[in-house]
């Protein structure tokens, strides 16, 4: 038997980012287990409803175990028919008594959607749910460390006011969680079909007056609900659906990436990735720690974002069917892969996360208390100031000029003194401390933590 070497494959998925788990449900091998069991379903119910007898079930099942998916494709090569090859390859392991048992009624799509629906559901809740669930319990922790941890909040990359670092890190706890949510539901309403060639149960009544409950008692044998209404091809808005629904999670995962490589850059530095002893960050330059992790999440998501655009295109498919998603739609088990790829990653990376207390502190203070300037303003338009936004700004552009703290520019000016003296001493605290202007962003990263842990107990 030929056996090819791994760094001949084509995609790094097979050579590079290879995942045991993943491969159970998306290679070729598992479609392949994916089909065969359709097949048993099938004849497990024509058994039931005494089409054929108990023995033929027994004879197809054992047939199946011995299958490999080399046998198939030598087949598909002779006759070029994938799903007729699978069926032949069947056929002549059972008895003469049992070969017309063997994709009775069915068509292949019967057999290949239902296998898609069944090994999606499959890799979704068995390995990408456990592996983001895995991530969150990460976040979770990190966030709950530092929920009091105060930092500078960022908007256009520049310092706005105070928020904590547990509050950062529970925003993308929250995004999360709501993915992983919607991910179960979504791949809980996968449907199958057993509808026949063009979807009207053609082959099917001939032997049965209930079509559509002999169809859902096929379904029923592999955990799988039926669709509405189908064609020779299941509608492919479910699926759709749920691998948007993966990208969608992708998106969390890189924007969180984003977040942790940009505050890990040289002159930040708040946070940073493990680096190993014998670790390298670039072939030249002996001092680089590169954010290698966080730029290959990033990296992920870049390379299947795009590909939703041709799941979009593949739902268009003329009449009962064409033929124009054959080959795109075998790719689409790579966006799952890559996501799952991605979440173990990542995972690794944040739970040994190095945060700077220093450089946060040392960031925070960078301006000199100007991040006391929107509560000032505010106040002291609540104060009937009539041009409070002018002033403030104005104060803030010489506290620049002169190289003074922002408090320090307060101190000397009359008119403000008398203000801070009619404020509370809640607001005069975050006027001097700006560290005390936090809002509830300690209580508010709280809050997001206990929903989740109780959420996924974790």
């Amino acid at each position: 038997m030929f056996t090819r070497d791994v760094y001949n494959s084509l995609s790094p998925i097979d050579y590079r980012y290879w995942d045991e788990d993943v491969a159970k449900y998306l290679s070729e091998n598992g479609f392949t287990e994916h089909k065969l069991r359709v097949e048993i379903a099938l004849v497990r119910v024509l058994a039931r409803r005494g089409i054929c007898p108990q023995e033929i079930v027994e004879e197809v099942e054992r047939a199946c175990k011995e299958i490999t998916t080399e046998e198939i494709y030598k087949e598909e090569d002779r006759i070029k028919h994938d799903i007729r090859a699978l069926v032949n390859c069947i056929q002549k392991r059972v008895s003469n008594e049992a070969k017309p048992y063997v994709h009775m009624t069915a068509t292949s799509f019967d057999v290949i959607d239902t296998a898609n629906a069944a090994r999606y559901i499959g890799v979704v809740q068995n390995v990408l749910i456990p592996s983001l669930i895995e991530l969150e319990k990460v976040l979770v922790d990190k966030a709950h460390f530092y929920a009091g941890t105060v930092q500078i909040g960022r908007t256009h990359g520049q310092h706005a006011v105070p928020i904590t670092f547990g509050f950062a890190l529970a925003g993308y706890v929250s995004r999360l969680g709501n993915s992983i949510e919607h991910l179960s539901k979504l791949s809980n309403v996968l449907p199958g079909k057993f509808s026949g060639a063009v979807g009207a149960y053609n082959a099917s009544s001939l032997f049965f007056d209930d079509p559509e409950k002999f169809e859902e008692e096929v379904l029923n044998e592999l955990g799988l609900i039926p669709a509405e209404h189908s064609t020779q091809i299941v509608p492919p808005d479910a699926l759709a659906r749920l691998l948007c629904e993966v990208i969608i999670t992708s998106s969390i995962l890189a924007n969180l990436s984003d977040d942790m490589r940009n505050l890990q850059r040289s002159e930040i530095g708040e946070v940073g990735e493990e680096f190993d002893a014998s670790q390298v960050g670039s072939s030249t330059m002996p001092q680089k720690r590169n954010p290698i992790n966080f730029e290959n999440a990033k990296s992920f998501w870049k390379i299947i974002m795009p590909r939703m655009i041709t799941v979009f295109m593949d739902e268009i498919s003329d009449h009962q069917r064409d033929l124009t998603n054959s080959a795109s739609a075998r790719t689409y088990g790579e966006m799952i892969a890559y996501t799952v790829s991605t979440a173990k990653r990542l995972k690794k990376t944040m739970s040994k996360l190095r945060v700077d207390d220093k450089n946060i502190s040392r960031n925070f203070e960078m301006q000199g208390g100007l991040i006391s300037a929107e509560p000032l303003q505010i106040i002291l338009s609540a104060m009937g100031h009539p041009s409070a936004h002018e002033k403030v700004r104005v104060l803030t552009l010489k506290a620049q000029a002169e190289k003074k703290s922002f408090q320090e520019v307060l101190g000397d000016d009359s008119e403000i003194q008398n203000y801070l003296e009619g404020m509370s001493e809640k607001q005069r605290a975050v006027i001097s401390s700006p560290g005390n202007y936090q809002g509830i962003a300690h209580q508010k990263a709280w809050k997001v933590i206990e929903k989740w842990k109780n959420k996924f107990n974790i």
